[in-house]
């Protein structure tokens, strides 16, 4: 027997409108949330138009003008803006009919590379019960006929499976949300035998080992530590007969294990280093999880997933934002501090449901909107925009080094009076004559309260 999706019934008038004005076909990504007995779609998104297409108004004329690369793309950039419980679970196409017998292939085609983009991102690996199939949506756009079917991305050969689409009002008027802040302190030492300083792929590596921490992490949900196979809404009054979007919260405290039991044995190993970075700041996280029964297993896993994935988009993010700045040339960034960008939320129409983005400091709530219709296809008003974190000044001051065991960051308390703010300005120009002078002197200095903030240091 095949998956059901049951679907938000706004989405069958948005892929209505979209088999009229767009021939000879459309393709676009389905996302929702899967869970053992049912999977449920809450948007339909449409693929944007390249940038040539929009200048000169050309549409595509036959299948295999379907751009893989730029749909994978827009896939990967979408998952950013998904928070944790929600994934890319399946493409759609809508197609003429002289298109429709080859629109099957292109579908098969598709979802695997949309997987394999989306696999390589992750810093979590999938369990072993979880659902690997994903849905291969075509509808003719003359009939209207819909025909789903699913394909296990974990096997290469899988052939196509019948799905059921049912369509269901406020689907997801009523879904759960879990909430957390996480302090995030993460030291990466790097190499001096390393011929460089790749700032992403050391940065990678050291989150890939911090993600470690976050899937061994005990999570309290509401003050309580839950067994897995509960339901999480046990002792809970459950919202019925509600069409209106309402969201009910659950605040989730992370509790990070300091060392491994008596049990396990480890070994040391000293290495010389020449630099570090240093993750540090507090990250706003949060998950949505379907209010059919849930278990606590499946809310949990859904936040460790968008804390791992929170901190990592915010560090891709900012390398993008400087290889547009610097050049792909520029692989290697020495003594410099970043902001890492905020994190946002907006609300979808009728849904509990909210859509997460991340804004640098000085982007204006324009871009936000335009990137809104352009990934999204969704219109966003400046009012919705709700920062999840707020913009707190920092000051950093930096030490060329050039023996480098350590490095220390101390904080300074949120209250600097002025005669101190005087004291900070002073001491940072007399390093900056040191440092002239060939001196090596290191202080620094930094102010977090709700920011996130990258550092690095390098010799």
């Amino acid at each position: 027997m095949g998956r059901t999706y049951f679907v938000e019934e706004a989405i069958g008038q948005y892929l209505s409108d979209l088999s009229t004005k767009l021939k000879p076909y459309v393709t676009g990504l389905l996302i929702g949330q899967c869970s053992p007995q049912k999977d449920y779609v809450i948007r339909a998104v449409r693929t944007p138009p390249k940038e040539e297409q929009k200048e000169d108004n050309i549409s595509p004329s036959n299948l295999a003008s379907i751009d893989e690369e730029w749909i994978t793309t827009h896939a990967s950039q979408v998952s950013r803006m998904l928070p944790g419980g929600l994934l890319v679970l399946g493409v759609f196409i809508i197609a003429t009919p002289e298109l429709s017998k080859d629109s099957q292939n292109a579908l098969r085609k598709l979802i695997f590379s949309v997987e394999k983009s989306l696999t390589k991102r992750r810093l979590w690996k999938p369990a072993e019960e979880e659902v690997s199939d994903r849905a291969a949506l075509q509808i003719c756009s003359a009939t209207k006929k819909v025909v789903c079917r699913t394909y296990d991305v974990q096997d290469p050969k899988s052939s196509a499976k019948p799905a059921d689409w049912k369509y269901q009002c406020a689907l997801s008027a009523s879904w759960l949300a879990l909430d957390c802040t996480v302090n995030v302190n993460i030291h990466i030492p790097l190499l001096a035998t390393s011929p460089n300083h790749d700032l992403e792929k050391n940065t990678k590596n050291g989150l890939n080992r911090w993600s470690k921490q976050i899937e061994d992490s005990v999570f309290l949900i509401n003050g309580q530590v839950k067994d897995g196979d509960t339901e999480l809404l046990e002792g809970q009054k459950k919202l019925r007969g509600n069409t209106q979007s309402s969201t009910q919260f659950s605040d989730v405290k992370v509790l990070t294990q300091l060392s491994q039991g008596s049990s396990h044995r480890s070994t040391a190993t000293v290495q010389v280093c020449s630099a570090s970075i240093n993750l540090k700041g507090a990250v706003k996280c949060r998950a949505y999880i379907h209010n059919n029964k849930p278990k606590v297993k499946e809310a949990v896993q859904a936040l460790k997933r968008d804390i791992i994935n929170t901190l990592s988009d915010r560090c891709e993010i900012l390398f993008e934002d400087l290889i547009i700045n610097e050049g792909p040339h520029k692989k290697s960034f020495e003594r410099e501090y970043h902001v890492l960008p905020q994190r946002l939320f907006v609300p979808v129409a009728g849904s509990s449901v909210m859509l997460s983005d991340y804004k640098f400091g000085d982007e204006a709530a324009g871009e936000i909107q335009e990137r809104f219709v352009e990934m999204l296809d969704q219109s966003v008003q400046a009012e919705d925009i709700h920062i999840a974190e707020e913009i707190n000044t920092a000051w950093l001051q930096l030490m060329n080094y050039r023996s480098v065991e350590q490095v220390n960051i101390c904080p300074v308390t949120d209250n600097m009076d002025d005669t101190q703010q005087k004291q900070l300005t002073k001491a940072t120009l007399l390093l900056k004559l040191q440092q002239n002078m060939g001196m090596v002197i290191a202080a620094a200095v930094a102010v977090f309260a709700s920011i996130f903030s990258f550092n690095y240091f390098s010799d």
